[in-house]
Formats: structure tokens, C-alpha cells, sequence
């Protein structure tokens, strides 16, 4: 019993250890034992074992001052690769990273269609490549996290995806069938919540974020974990009723809130004011600019029913950080004011929301994220990137 409690202690430290290299980029044993709180004998082991293993290395820092210069500790960035990507409607993006999180290749690839052996075989492939790019590191592609823009329950195992019309797909063991590699699937608005806090509220423990797309979902970290539910099914904020016996959904029900707050939906009824097909952002951009009659209005109407969704969230989780990943609200500049002003109840409490600075980043940001931490066996994550690409 005292040796499993040993091997437990210390699989604990290791995970602070690195944790805390990460997150500091580069940190000294010294200042490595005040911010943990741990020994400078524990420290002292710990680093040996993870130099050892070439997750870290060591560097010495330039400074002035008379004496010997410090040796800094710091990921080994090269060490290996992660690999991240959100299969959406019409593309897959596959987003490579360096254990720091820093973005080594983004590629997007088109979909032709919504066939789920072809898309397999196109994964496959790609996800083929990447193992060979990666090669020639230490530990090569260490994970690859693939985000569903559908149901994915706990078991990692595809319920539905309503966009391509699949139901209770294993597309995990299908992967894994002809390629040896770490992988693990997860919902896309889960990784997009995690992306925030892993990049953004490092410091927040109860963070939401909601996905408004084509669809809408809701990623729920409730004290640093994903919160889930019974069978992984939580965050299907999307079809939450907000209009009785409204429009029709696919699921089966009336009045759905993306039914009215998703950008498809959006998209779908300016369409038919501009007397226009095929609108996309850049049409929306403009349009915003010069103040068009039919955008605005639609605008005005798509914020405020976005604002009673949220109202809803608010009340039912009584969020610290509530951040909305929306492309079309981050085109008009006042939407967070104008969504406060719907936010009138004087019950709904939340500590901070705003628009997310990730936007169609994020999901495969948070598939990269949840691969080095997966990898590197710690309990949380913290990076940081100058800029997103």
C-alpha cells in the first residue's frame, strides 16, 4: 500500500512540475519549488527523470548581474507533435502543434460530400501523413483529437451528427483500424470552451462556451472538468425551445433555439430579404458597414434571440466566464453591447461575457490542447500564443 501511495505522490508532483514549466515558459528549480511548494530534493528528482526523458530542457538565462547564470527549465517543444481537427460541414481543418501549443501547420481540406466512408478514408489519410511528418522527434505525433459538430457520448462513439446525417458511428475504431495512434473524439463546442480556458481564462474554473454556427452548442467546464452528463449528451443547448410550436427542426421538435439563433439560420432569411443566394461574411462585413436597411434588421432580430437563449444559460448555470464564439457577431462591433441590453432580469448573474477572440480557431485549438495534456499526463494546461494565425 505505501508503494502504490509513493507511485500516486509522485505522479502527482510530476504533473505540477510540468504544469507549472508550461506555464511559465521557462522557470528555474528554484522558483520551481517556491511557486509548487515542494522540495528542492522532489524538484531535483523530478527534473532528472523528465530531462531523462527529453520533455524538457535545460537552458541558461542571459543576465547581468555578477555570478553564476541561472539554468532555466522549459518544454521540449520539439519533442513532439499534436495534432488537432474539427470536421465540420463542408471542410476539415487539421491544425499541428509543438507541445506548446504553437501552430506548426494549419490545412483545410474541402468535403465533396458527406459520405462517411469516404471521409474515413480521407482522415485516414491525412492523419497518415502527419505520422510521417512528425517521425523524426522523440515521441512523434503524440495524440490526434478529432471535434464532432454532433452528439458524441462518453464513450467517445458518434450518436448523431446532423449535417452529414450520421448516426451511432465508431469512427475512433474505424481510425484506429488501419493506423496505430493515440485518438480520442469529442464534441466540438467541449474543445471550444476548453481553447478558452486553456488560451484565454487560465484562471477560470466554471467557463461556458457557446458555438453558435451552422448549429449552436454549449461547452461546460464546471470546476476544470468537461461537464457531460448521464450518456455525454449535455451542452445540446440548440435545441432548447424557445419559440412554441414554432419552426420546424430536425430533431423532431418546434421552435428550436438555432432554429432562430444559429448563423444558418441567419444566413437563410437574409438570403431571402437581399433577394441574394450564397451570402457570406465578406457580404456581411460590408453591408454592416454602410448600415443596409435589411442586414441591420436582421441583425437586430438574430441579438435578440441569441440574448434569450443566454438568458436562459445564465440562469440555469450561473456562469464566472460566459464567452459566445459567433463569426457573424464578431462582424458587428457593438454586439456585445446590444446583447447586455436584452440581459435586463434581475435574477440572471454571471461574472464576464464576451465574444470570443478564437472564433473558428477554436475547436481545433482545443483538440491540440486536449492532446498535449492527454500526452503529458497533467491535470491543467496553460498556454499561451502571441497572435493567432
Amino acid at each position: 500500500m505505501l508503494t502504490g501511495d509513493q507511485t500516486y505522490i509522485k505522479k502527482i508532483n510530476r504533473s505540477v512540475i510540468l504544469g507549472k514549466i508550461i506555464e511559465n515558459g521557462m522557470i528555474s528549480r528554484a522558483d520551481l519549488s517556491k511557486i509548487t511548494g515542494l522540495n528542492k530534493a522532489t524538484i531535483s528528482v523530478q527534473v532528472s527523470d523528465l530531462l531523462n526523458e527529453e520533455l524538457i530542457i535545460e537552458t541558461q538565462q542571459e543576465h547581468k548581474n555578477l555570478g553564476r547564470r541561472p539554468i532555466m527549465l522549459s518544454i521540449n517543444h520539439q519533442a513532439g507533435f499534436a495534432l488537432g481537427i474539427d470536421l465540420d460541414k463542408n471542410t476539415i481543418t487539421f491544425r499541428l502543434t509543438d507541445l506548446r501549443g504553437y501552430p506548426v501547420t494549419v490545412d483545410v481540406i474541402e468535403l465533396q460530400s458527406s459520405n462517411y466512408q469516404e471521409i474515413l478514408a480521407l482522415l485516414v489519410k491525412h492523419i497518415k501523413d502527419y505520422q510521417t511528418k512528425c517521425s523524426y522527434t522523440r515521441y512523434g505525433l503524440v495524440e490526434a483529437v478529432i471535434g464532432i459538430h454532433g452528439i458524441v457520448n462518453t464513450n467517445e462513439m458518434i450518436y448523431f451528427v446532423p449535417q452529414h446525417k450520421w448516426q451511432n458511428k465508431n469512427l475512433k475504431d474505424d481510425i484506429k483500424k488501419e493506423i496505430e495512434i493515440d485518438l480520442y473524439v469529442e464534441n466540438n463546442a467541449n474543445l471550444c470552451s476548453y481553447a478558452e480556458q486553456v488560451y484565454k481564462h487560465q484562471q477560470s474554473k466554471n467557463l461556458l462556451c457557446v458555438s453558435i454556427s451552422s448549429g449552436i452548442g454549449l461547452g461546460i467546464l464546471a470546476n476544470g472538468e468537461f461537464l457531460k452528463g448521464y450518456n455525454g449528451y449535455a451542452g445540446e443547448i440548440g435545441h432548447m425551445i424557445v419559440v412554441p410550436d414554432g419552426i420546424p427542426c430536425s430533431c423532431g421538435n418546434l421552435g428550436c433555439w438555432e432554429q432562430y439563433a444559429s448563423e444558418s439560420s441567419f444566413f437563410a432569411q437574409l438570403s431571402q430579404k437581399q433577394t441574394k443566394q450564397n451570402i457570406n461574411y465578406r457580404d456581411i462585413k460590408k453591408w454592416v458597414s454602410e448600415l443596409e436597411p435589411n442586414t441591420m434588421n436582421q441583425l437586430e432580430q438574430f441579438i435578440k434571440y441569441v440574448s434569450i437563449g443566454l438568458n436562459n444559460i445564465i440562469n440555469l448555470y450561473n456562469p464566472e466566464i460566459l464567452v459566445v464564439n459567433c463569426e457573424l457577431l464578431q462582424l458587428y462591433p457593438d454586439a456585445i453591447i446590444e446583447i447586455k441590453k436584452h440581459l435586463t432580469s434581475t435574477i440572471s448573474h454571471y461574472q464576464e461575457l464576451l465574444i470570443s477572440e478564437l472564433g473558428n480557431k477554436a475547436c481545433a485549438m482545443g483538440a491540440c490542447s486536449l492532446a498535449i495534456k492527454n500526452f503529458l499526463d497533467i491535470t491543467e494546461l496553460s498556454l499561451t500564443i502571441d497572435e493567432f494565425d
